[in-house]
C-alpha cells in the first residue's frame, strides 16, 4: 500500500488579530453567515483523536494555517506537517480569506503524498476506517453519482462556483465518452440505489451536475498538477480572489475530473452522512456513538441563535466520544 496523507486546513475566525487583516481587505460586513464561514467551534482537537483512534495507519498529516497555531497542539509530533500559506501559495495571492486557493494549490505542498484525503475541519471520522476506503489499486475511492445543479438560494456564491466547476468539465469532456470508455464505473451495484440516478441522467448530452457528499475527499496529487495544465490561467485568476467569488471554481474541479476521467474506484456513497448544527443534533448524536457512518460532516448553521449553547453541546458530545487526550496535544 502506497503512504496516504491527510490534509486539513484551518483558521480561528474568532481571532482578533486575524479579524482586523481580513476587515483590512474586505469590502463586506461581517454578516452571521461570513462569520459561520470561519467560526471555530473548539473541536478540532477531537479531530486528531479520531484520526489517532480510528486511523493509526495514516503517514502524515499536513495541517494548515495563515499562522496560527493552537497552544495545545504537539507540534514536534513525527506525524505532524505544519504548513503555513505562504509555503506553498504563490505570494501574488496572499493573503487570502477564500478557501478556494487554499485547496487549488494543495499540490504545490512539499512533501505531499501521491495519494492524499483532503479533510475539511468540520468533517470528523466516526469509525475506523481503513486504507481501502480511500484508495483501492492506487486510485482514489468515490461514488461518481450524476444530479442536477438547481440554484434555490439568492446570491449564494456556492452555487456559482459549482456551476463553474461544471462549465469547466464540460469544456474538457465529453459525458457519453466518460460513460462509455468507464461503464463499469458509473454504474457500479456498489451505488445502490444512487444507480438509478446516472441511468436517470443517460439521455442528457452534458454531465448536469454531481452528488457532492460533505465528507473527506480522496485526490491524487497528480490530478491537481493535470488540471493546472490544462485551466491554469483561469486558476490562476481564482486564486487572486482573496474571498469567494461567483467566478471561482473550487476542490470539486478536481474530484470531478477524476470522476470523468476514470481515475477512480466506485465506494458505497452511504459511508459517511453531513448534518447541520441545531437543525440535526439528534442525528449527530446517533451518528457519533452508533458509529453508523465511518465519517461524518457538520455543518455550521448561519441561523443559529444559541451558539454558546450549541457549542457547549457539541463538545460535551465529543468528549464522551473521544475523552483520552492523542499524542498530538501537549
Amino acid at each position: 500500500m502506497n503512504k496516504i496523507d491527510f490534509v486539513l486546513p484551518w483558521v480561528d475566525g474568532d481571532d482578533p488579530d486575524w479579524q482586523r487583516q481580513r476587515a483590512a481587505y474586505a469590502n463586506d460586513a461581517y454578516d452571521s453567515r461570513a462569520a459561520a464561514q470561519y467560526r471555530d467551534w473548539g473541536t478540532l482537537k477531537y479531530w486528531f483523536r479520531a484520526v489517532e483512534k480510528y486511523a493509526p495507519w495514516v503517514n502524515s498529516i499536513f495541517f494548515i494555517t495563515c499562522g496560527q497555531t493552537p497552544k495545545w497542539l504537539n507540534t514536534h509530533h513525527p506525524k505532524l506537517r505544519v504548513v503555513t500559506h505562504s509555503d506553498y501559495i504563490p505570494a501574488n495571492c496572499l493573503p487570502t480569506f477564500s478557501a478556494n486557493p487554499i485547496e487549488l494549490n494543495l499540490h504545490r505542498i512539499e512533501g505531499l503524498a501521491e495519494q492524499f484525503v483532503y479533510f475539511n475541519d468540520d468533517t470528523f471520522l466516526t469509525a475506523p476506517v481503513s486504507e481501502e476506503d480511500f484508495f483501492r489499486d492506487g486510485l482514489p475511492c468515490d461514488a461518481a453519482l450524476l444530479s442536477s445543479l438547481i440554484p434555490s438560494v439568492k446570491n449564494e456564491v456556492i452555487t456559482y462556483i459549482l456551476f463553474n466547476d461544471l462549465l469547466l468539465i464540460n469544456s474538457n469532456f465529453s459525458k457519453r465518452d466518460a460513460l462509455k470508455n468507464q461503464p463499469g464505473k458509473w454504474f457500479s451495484l456498489r451505488y445502490g440505489s444512487g444507480l438509478f440516478r446516472n441511468l436517470y441522467y443517460l439521455p442528457v448530452g452534458k454531465f448536469p451536475g454531481f452528488i457532492d457528499p460533505h465528507l473527506p475527499n480522496s485526490f491524487l496529487k497528480s490530478s491537481f498538477e493535470d488540471v493546472w495544465k490544462i485551466e491554469g490561467d483561469y486558476l490562476d485568476e481564482v486564486c487572486k480572489n482573496r474571498f469567494r467569488t461567483a467566478r471561482d471554481v473550487n476542490q470539486y474541479l478536481m474530484r470531478y475530473w477524476q470522476l470523468v476521467t476514470g481515475r477512480f474506484i466506485p465506494r458505497n456513497p452511504k459511508i459517511g452522512a453531513a448534518f447541520t448544527v441545531g437543525m440535526d443534533d439528534r442525528a449527530i448524536e446517533n451518528a457519533v456513538f452508533n458509529q453508523r457512518f465511518r465519517m461524518i460532516c457538520i455543518n455550521d448553521n448561519p441561523s443559529l441563535d444559541d451558539i454558546d449553547g450549541e457549542k457547549q453541546w457539541l463538545l460535551s458530545l465529543f468528549e464522551r466520544m473521544f475523552p483520552e487526550k492523542s499524542s498530538f496535544e501537549n
